[in-house]
């Protein structure tokens, strides 16, 4: 029996050692004991398990939606295409509301081609096939080039200029061969503002300089400022568009949910329970994956903290959504 890793807060996906450690995988299934076996655990020994069940049903959980399977297979592609473009390279945006999965897509993408590139070169050591990063709000050129240097372990100083640090980041990309840059939170980038039309200018300076495929990510970023004008016409020429919505009742919604309900370790829980509160749960999301992600999550560890060992609908409906998600129950009960 092992704890939870207290040093997991610590890494995040924009480092890369918070990145190579998600590449790793997740922790194996903790082991759920009978009822008989439950019992005789000592005091000491029940928190702990406890503890690790809740770190368990803490992670998120990725479940390959047909979104997900279908950026991987269109990104994976543009990466083969690009292998010998000299420039004017192809990329992805993936984009939608929030919640719909988009973050999920983008990096499960950089998964599969960060462990395709280990197994073709099992024997290079200091490779970083996959760079992640985020556009902070209000960013300017110097702050998203900082970002770039910030995952690859690079000095940010202040007497160095942007143009230092931009040098620096495309130096170390092409030495380490970087096959895959991901930007998330595209949106945070507003070309109407002379800092959103640096910070555009810089990332498509990084596409041409580093040979890599680049990956947007965002909210309505082909409802944004980032399409439009000279520059958005440049990008909008260049990157093919993965729109992510809400899911539709369905086949695959069912099969969401019955995936979350099999990774449960609950001592009372039926199995069969959350599948047949398949349309509940997706009146009350509204379809999205990221609030049916939580509330699962979140009824479970209520289940354990509170010793009923068991997910019901009353359990599900004691977990607040967010604004988006709860303005979607709201509609649902008004309706009765």
């Amino acid at each position: 029996m092992t704890t939870p890793d207290t040093d997991d807060a610590g890494q995040h996906l924009t480092t890369k050692d918070g990145w190579r450690r998600f590449t790793l995988g997740t922790p194996p299934t903790p082991h759920l004991p009978s009822p008989e076996e439950y019992v005789k655990l000592a005091e000491p020994v029940r928190r702990r398990y406890e503890e690790i069940r809740i770190d368990h049903h803490a992670r998120l959980m990725v479940v390959a939606t047909s979104t997900v399977r279908h950026t991987v297979t269109t990104g994976r592609r543009l990466v083969m295409l690009n292998r010998h473009a000299i420039s004017a390279r192809r990329g992805l945006i993936v984009s939608g509301p929030a919640g719909t999965g988009k973050t999920i897509a983008v990096t499960q993408l950089g998964l599969v081609h960060e462990l395709n590139d280990r197994a073709v070169h099992p024997q290079a050591h200091g490779r970083i096939p996959v760079v992640y990063v985020t556009v902070p709000p209000a960013a300017t050129a110097r702050m998203i080039a900082a970002e770039f240097a910030r995952f690859l372990g690079l000095p940010v100083h202040s007497r160095l200029t942007t143009a230092d640090i931009i040098e620096a980041v495309v130096g170390v990309c092409t030495t380490v061969r970087t096959g895959l840059v991901i930007v998330d939170e595209v949106h945070n980038i507003s070309l109407t503002t002379r800092q959103g039309a640096e910070v555009s200018d810089t990332l498509k300076y990084f596409s041409e300089r580093i040979p890599a495929t680049f990956i947007y990510a965002g909210i309505d970023i082909e409802h944004s400022t980032i399409l439009q004008g000279t520059r958005g016409a440049q990008i909008a020429g260049r990157f093919t568009l993965i729109p992510t919505h809400p899911f539709p009742y369905n086949d695959e919604w069912k099969g969401l949910v019955k995936t979350m309900e099999d990774t449960l370790l609950l001592h009372r829980h039926k199995p069969g329970t959350l599948a047949a509160l398949d349309h509940y749960l997706h009146e009350r999301t509204g379809g999205m994956i990221g609030a049916l992600s939580h509330q699962i999550r979140g009824a479970a560890i209520d289940a354990i903290l509170t010793e009923a060992e068991e997910i019901t609908q009353a359990g599900l409906e004691a977990v607040p959504l967010d604004v988006t998600a709860s303005a979607q129950d709201r509609k649902r009960k008004a309706r009765r």
